[in-house]
C-alpha cells in the first residue's frame, strides 16, 4: 500500500509542479488570485458594452428582415397583378 501512495505522490506531485509552471497553471493561479485580465468591475462592464453592441446589431437585422419582408410583399402583389392581367387577357380573347 505505501508503494501505491508513494508513486501517486510522485507522479501527482510532478505533475502539479509542471502545471503550477505551465502558462494554464499560471492562469489558473491568477484566476484564483482575482489577479490577471482585469477586476470583476472591469469584467462587468465589458460585458455590458459587448451586450450593448449585440443588441444594437440585433435591432439592425430586425430593421432588415422588415424591409426584405416588405419588399417581398410587393414582389408578390405585383406577380398576383400580373397573374390577374394575363388571365383577363385570356378570357378576353377566348370570349371574342
Amino acid at each position: 500500500m505505501e508503494d501505491i501512495i508513494a508513486i501517486v505522490l510522485l507522479f501527482g506531485g510532478g505533475t502539479l509542479i509542471a502545471l503550477s509552471l505551465s502558462p494554464i497553471g499560471r492562469a489558473i493561479a491568477d484566476r484564483i488570485k482575482g489577479v490577471g485580465s482585469g477586476s470583476s468591475g472591469d469584467v462587468v462592464r465589458q460585458l455590458e458594452e459587448t451586450q450593448g453592441h449585440v443588441l444594437d446589431e440585433l435591432d439592425a437585422l430586425r430593421q432588415e428582415v422588415a424591409e426584405v419582408q416588405e419588399r417581398l410583399d410587393f414582389t408578390e402583389r405585383l406577380l398576383a397583378n400580373q397573374r390577374d392581367v394575363g388571365r383577363l387577357e385570356q378570357g378576353s380573347a377566348g370570349e371574342g
